[in-house]
């Protein structure tokens, strides 16, 4: 059961009920398990794993085991896939469907050039017949909901989003996630959600919207614009992961800070163990800290704190009188 479950469903994908219009984005570093459980309680409707390599799946490497690792709160779980090769990803598919997932996802978003240069991830966008065959093979094979978080096309002259997302849905997509952007946009300029409009239009599945979520009152202006089911949140939910409870950073008091950042750390460190999650949680802390004015020395002193006692001093110390 969901943490954060309603009484009515805002809607389904397949039939899955989902009670909630707000989403973490798949952020590769970032939504591990203690985060994807923290964002839950706060309103989170979905939990996406980092993104897995469909060779790294059926080739057994263990290093996809820890971002697929999820607790039963969590649900529905999204197990995200990329490739470039359709056999290989039904084949990863169904190894993980013994995980028993909620969801498949096909990335077809990624813009980093490691992934997307060889054909998978945004670079998918280009080959509109081959994401065709994958959908093909995924919801006949598979016996769970297959999804799709997608851009609007690769560069200005090839926005082909409403051509994949009828491929998608022809082909048993159940949900289309849309970020605004092209491939060769990756993070920059703006995003264009009168295209994540159109696409809402044009298919009769759900549709996720992405890009330029800002704060919460952006939630509301993106729902109003797009009419999409519901609003994916990834960079503004790094150190404010309230926004997910409708409030921006500046809203919220230090004494809260406190605690959802040692809640934070706390589970970094039952999930990775001490070390390794105070490492990890730094990239996270320094977010949480933006806002607050600190020196030099301070900003050293938190970000290599070694321990949870030394780093709840510190944080007692700067947040308290910021």
């Amino acid at each position: 059961m969901s943490v954060n479950k309603q009484i009515t469903p805002k809607f389904h994908i397949a039939d899955i009920p989902i009670y909630g219009d707000k989403v973490l984005s798949p952020m590769d570093g970032f939504s591990d398990q203690p985060f994807r459980g923290l964002v839950r309680q706060m309103g989170s409707a979905i939990s996406y794993t980092e993104f897995v390599s469909c060779i790294d799946v059926t080739l057994n490497r263990r290093l996809t085991d820890w971002r697929l690792t999820y607790e039963e709160v969590e649900r529905p779980v999204v197990f995200q896939i990329y490739d470039d090769d359709p056999s290989r990803m039904l084949e990863a598919a169904l190894i993980l469907e013994e995980q028993n997932p909620d969801i498949i996802d096909v990335n077809m978003g990624c813009s980093a050039k490691a992934v997307s240069a060889r054909g998978a991830g945004a670079g998918l966008l280009k080959t509109p017949k081959k994401i065709e065959e994958i959908f093909k093979k995924l919801t006949k094979e598979l016996s769970m909901p297959v999804t799709a978080k997608i851009r609007i096309g690769w560069d200005e002259e090839s926005l082909n989003y409403l051509e994949v997302a009828k491929i998608i849905e022809d082909n048993g997509g159940q949900m289309i996630a849309v970020h605004g952007r092209t491939k060769e946009q990756g993070y920059g300029g703006k995003a264009n959600w009168d295209t994540i409009a159109e696409v809402k239009q044009a298919v009769s599945i759900p549709v996720i919207g992405n890009g330029d979520i800002f704060s919460a009152k952006d939630i509301a202006s993106m729902k109003a614009h797009t009419k999409c089911d519901a609003v994916m949140i990834g960079r503004a939910a790094i150190g404010n992961p309230w926004i997910f409870s409708g409030l921006d950073r500046d809203q919220v008091a230090p004494a809260q800070v406190k605690i959802t950042m040692l809640e934070h750390l706390e589970r970094m460190i039952n999930f990775y163990g001490e070390d390794e999650g105070l490492t990890r949680f730094r990239k996270h802390a320094k977010q949480y800290m933006s806002p607050v004015s600190l020196t030099r020395e301070q900003r050293k002193e938190i970000f290599t704190a070694k321990t949870t006692e030394d780093f709840s001093v510190l944080l007692d110390q700067m947040l308290i009188a910021s």
